[in-house]
């Protein structure tokens, strides 16, 4: 591994996303929630993914400096045309505008078709969390779970985000998709040449897949098999519902905003995928006081926290506390990267022309 200082990363990360014809301020907040996943410890969602990112902005899948086009508007609603541009900024202007909502009218929400890949959605969901509000994110993606029982993708991994604070910062953040695993996941046991435990996939006969190089690439095909929804195959640990969580997401992104859902959302080697968001801020003072609520938040976690341990586990932790902990540690000492994914950016940026230091 190497360690960069978090800002000094993103900036360098910022660089590349300009050089590739971004604004300045998109640039700027692509970076810093690409560089978010890999502190937190999210590897599969951080700046190993501005490759692909800068092969669809040149290929002109993905669109720089693009003003989303609003389909539809109430006071705590908003649907829009994201017009295929840059999912990452744009995810963030949109929760913006929840949170704008949520703020005057105590609950705002945002519906957004015809996107990119966002990143991580805890991201989203906290930016609500900070300012005293819920916070929801989702996407839909393209379509790599397998429904119980079948042997053919028909939905994405469809991450679900939730967050809501509780004192001195602390605060409840769940961020998880609806398969057993992300793509990102298994394009990490590929990069490190790992096979893929049983349970996360099945290939082109609805049986346990092993092999990401070839799962990928079946994947990327539409040649069948994908992830398995959240409880892994069948029934009889819960994977029916995972699946049916996954078509909430399908159901909540892209029929609110009219946009592409199930096995219509694709990604092939020449094109991307269309994506949906959705995001919903709710002021916790439309229930209680943010004092009382957060009060009684802080309590469950330490609850949970003071929970006594299985046998051979160290801690129980609540949802986003690893993550956190994690973003800490990379802010004092910098943020970890794989040094394949480094000499990849790093390849990246010569290749755009832009200067380096060897060591950042």
């Amino acid at each position: 591994m190497v360690y960069i200082e978090r800002k000094k990363l993103e900036e360098f990360c910022a660089s590349i996303f300009r050089a590739l014809g971004l604004p300045h301020e998109e640039a700027l907040d692509s970076s810093r929630i690409l560089t978010a996943a890999d502190a937190r410890g999210v590897k599969s969602h951080g700046v190993a993914r501005i490759r692909r990112y800068a092969e669809g902005i040149k290929a002109g899948l993905i669109k720089g400096g693009i003003t989303p086009t609003v389909l539809h508007e109430t006071p705590i609603s908003l649907v829009l045309d994201a017009e295929g541009g840059m999912g990452l900024s744009l995810s963030k202007k949109a929760m913006e505008s929840s949170i704008a909502k949520a703020k005057e009218h105590g609950v705002g929400i945002c519906a957004v078709r015809n996107s990119n890949h966002f990143g991580i959605a805890g991201y989203y969901a906290e930016m609500a969390a900070r300012e005293d509000m819920i916070g929801i994110a989702m996407t839909n993606t393209a379509a790599l779970g397998v429904p119980t029982f079948a042997r053919e993708a028909a939905f994405g991994t469809n991450p679900i985000a939730f967050a809501a604070p509780g004192l001195d910062g602390k605060m409840f953040s769940l961020d998880m998709a609806s398969t057993t695993v992300t793509r990102g996941k298994m394009e990490v046991y590929e990069r490190e040449k790992k096979p893929l435990p049983p349970g996360w996939a099945v290939g082109t006969d609805g049986l346990t897949a092993q092999d990401p190089v070839k799962l990928l690439d079946d994947m990327l095909r539409q040649k069948g098999g994908g992830l398995l929804p959240l409880g892994g195959e069948g029934e009889s640990f819960g994977g029916h519902k995972g699946y049916g969580l996954a078509v909430m997401v399908d159901i909540l992104t892209a029929l609110c905003s009219g946009g592409t859902f199930g096995r219509s959302v694709k990604d092939s080697e020449i094109t991307s995928a269309r994506v949906c968001h959705f995001f919903m801020a709710l002021r916790l003072d439309i229930f209680r006081t943010p004092e009382d609520f957060k009060r009684d938040m802080s309590q469950l976690l330490c609850e949970l926290n003071s929970l006594k341990p299985a046998t051979g586990a160290s801690r129980v932790y609540y949802a986003g506390q690893k993550e956190h902990e994690a973003e800490a540690e990379s802010n004092a000492k910098g943020v970890p990267l794989a040094e394949g994914v480094w000499e990849t950016l790093k390849k990246t940026a010569k290749e755009l022309g832009i200067a380096y230091q060897e060591t950042l």
